[in-house]
């Protein structure tokens, strides 16, 4: 199948078996809000990606424009306060430190996605576990990440202690020194011995491996089980004056969510270069993440978790978890802003569940994106386990 027909058929077969119907004519709002996405070139970003491309905007009758592609967090955070963005995805932790230490109206509204990062290191390494990364460079993607809060997790258990130095400074043979690095500049410097591990989102730790031949040393969703990494925000402003839009851009980030579960083949060649060029990678690399995980990969097996999944209820214990963790994280920078924040209370300021309530039931309940319990389906246990 070529690839212009391929599309053609994505679209096609999305709209047909949502059951759906094109409306032949905007709301009076949508055409006067267009919606406007920002993102990053991980596969965080799928949901938003998947929901354009597959028309779900434009069938809950939204004015939607071809999602932006910005190379930095920091050009996406500038660019989400600008206006520029009226939806977008950010790292767990960024809207924390957003809203409680700088102070600016943005809120959570869902999970995004779920796992999708892993540790990377040399094929030729002898790192196989965290212990092993005692004297070495690591670098992560923002200090604001979740994978600098994962990273530590691992770390600490094994005694070991995350510093900030000049990579040219001696470390001890405990210490892990911590920098940022660019996600695309992962991998090249891998190769070049300029660091001995990253954490990152996909597709940069399956880039490496297919490119490089690098090796993951544990993947993000095996140490703490199906975690969020990467939520939807929107401005509290925007979200008061535009409530229907909201509603319906949730309605179809959800859809989304729910056909990548089931379509993971069809979503690697959507995101890909050889289809909608949403990333500026092969399939090849992108069906590496999509792809079920082999279980002899897998600390805990036990776990059946993927390396990427989609699940956008925002539950309450791992936003106080994740609030707990970051006031134990190294980072760059005056922290005092965690140290009086009460988890409980400012999980109820910063996360707004009203709309993705909504959308998962429609979609048919929280059941249809995990198995959680009968009695209380919006609530779970966080597991963590390092070995």
């Amino acid at each position: 199948m070529n690839t212009w027909s391929r599309r053609k058929f994505l679209k096609t077969a999305a709209a047909s078996c949502s059951g759906l119907i094109l409306p032949c004519a905007l709301p009076s709002f949508a055409r006067q809000t267009p919606l406007k996405l920002g993102y990053l070139p991980i596969t965080d970003a799928t949901p938003l990606l998947v929901a354009h491309g597959l028309g779900y905007f434009s069938q809950e009758g939204l004015q939607v424009e071809r999602p932006v592609m910005v190379r930095s967090w920091k050009i996406l955070i500038e660019s989400f306060l600008a206006g520029k963005f009226n939806l977008t995805h950010m790292l767990f932790p960024i809207p924390v430190w957003m809203r409680f230490k700088q102070k600016m109206p943005v809120k959570v509204l869902a999970w995004d996605h779920t796992n999708g990062s892993a540790i990377t290191v040399r094929g030729d390494s002898e790192i196989f576990k965290f212990s092993d990364l005692g004297g070495k460079q690591v670098a992560v993607p923002s200090w604001y990440s979740m994978h600098n809060l994962i990273l530590q997790l691992g770390l600490q258990t094994q005694g070991l202690t995350p510093v900030i130095k000049p990579q040219s400074e001696k470390l001890a043979p405990h210490e892990v020194n911590l920098f940022i690095l660019s996600p695309p500049d992962m991998p090249t410097a891998l190769l070049g011995k300029r660091i001995d591990a990253f954490i990152v989102a996909e597709p940069f730790n399956a880039l490496a491996q297919v490119k490089f031949n690098a090796r993951i040393m544990r993947f993000s969703g095996d140490i703490w089980k199906n975690h969020p990494c990467c939520v939807i925000v929107a401005n509290e402003n925007v979200i008061r004056q535009n409530q229907a839009m909201m509603q319906k851009a949730m309605n179809a980030i959800v859809r989304a969510q729910a056909w990548c579960q089931k379509n993971p083949r069809e979503t690697a060649h959507l995101l890909s270069r050889d289809g909608e060029g949403y990333l500026p990678v092969p399939e090849t690399v992108l069906a590496r993440v999509f792809a079920p995980l082999p279980r002899t990969e897998l600390v805990h097996p036990q776990w059946d978790v993927t390396r990427i999944g989609f699940q956008p209820f925002p539950f309450p214990s791992a936003t106080r978890f994740i609030m707990e963790q970051m006031k134990q994280t190294r980072v760059e920078g005056n922290t005092d802003f965690l140290a009086s924040l009460d988890a409980g209370m400012a999980t109820r300021e910063l996360v707004d569940d009203t709309f993705v309530r909504k959308a998962i039931a429609e979609m048919g309940g929280i059941s249809k994106f995990c198995d959680c319990s009968i009695e209380t389906p919006f609530s779970r246990e966080e597991i963590v386990e390092i070995n």
